[in-house]
């Protein structure tokens, strides 16, 4: 098993890609937090961990709030006594063009998408630089290189996710952390059900696979990332989008 015995915390995993990240940390031998907003899902994730014989706990958390973030991390060093890998994975979007673009949706996306990240990574940080260890995985997207229509909240947010990825493999590597980016394409998750169906055809034409990315595609990235054979990764956004940027 590629991550015996690692405390992994997932958040936004009760559903879609963290949830798929979330079993497959399961699989590979980790003690999986399950972090989400939603207490149902994430109850449900960790509960289906648990029913295969794996660790897990469930957190609820809202990662734009500091003391909630705060609450998340205590609980987990009381429950497995230390944190060996975060996968910032929770996003939203509120999507709208510029010129309807309210304040509101500015706000909050940028507070979840980039202030969480923020958030939890400065939070787990004190135990890992006292362990030497750590995988920090921050999930980015497509749009955060190339821009998307009505997406100026979203890109931004994914956008400096990856200038945060790269400022923190300097800062942390000689620490003994990594930080890492996976940059998903066009995945069929709750998220891209929304997107009009023409919209999502032209991008499963679009890309040389000929296909719209699976969940299961991003948690292999992130398993891959997490292990401790990929120590020397480091700084890398890995593109996980069936060569759609190419």
């Amino acid at each position: 098993m590629k991550l015996q015995e690692r405390v992994a915390i997932i958040t936004g995993s009760g559903r879609g890609i963290g949830r798929e990240g979330a079993l497959a940390f399961a699989r590979e031998g980790a003690k999986v937090v399950v972090a989400d907003f939603d207490a149902e899902s994430g109850g449900q994730t960790a509960a289906d961990i648990a029913a295969t014989g794996a660790e897990a706990l469930f957190v609820q958390v809202n990662v734009a709030d500091r003391a909630s973030v705060n609450a998340m991390v205590e609980a987990v060093l009381a429950k497995f006594g230390g944190i060996d890998i975060l996968v910032n994975n929770a996003g939203i979007t509120a999507d709208a063009s510029l010129a309807k673009m309210t304040e509101e949706a500015w706000d909050r996306v940028i507070a979840v998408n980039l202030k969480g990240v923020f958030n939890c990574t400065q939070a787990v940080l004190p135990t890992m630089i006292a362990k030497k260890y750590g995988r920090i995985i921050n999930t980015s997207s497509v749009v955060g290189r190339f821009g998307n229509f009505g997406q100026t909240n979203y890109a931004a947010t994914k956008a400096g996710v990856i200038g945060m990825t790269m400022t923190w493999c300097k800062e942390l590597a000689a620490k003994g952390i990594t930080v890492n980016a996976v940059a998903p394409g066009f995945i069929l998750t709750e998220m891209t059900a929304k997107m009009p169906e023409n919209v999502l055809a032209m991008m499963r034409d679009k890309a040389p696979a000929r296909r719209l990315g699976l969940p299961a595609d991003i948690a292999n990235a992130y398993v891959f990332l997490a292990q401790e054979e990929s120590g020397f990764i480091n700084g890398h956004v890995l593109a996980v989008d069936g060569g759609l940027t190419l």
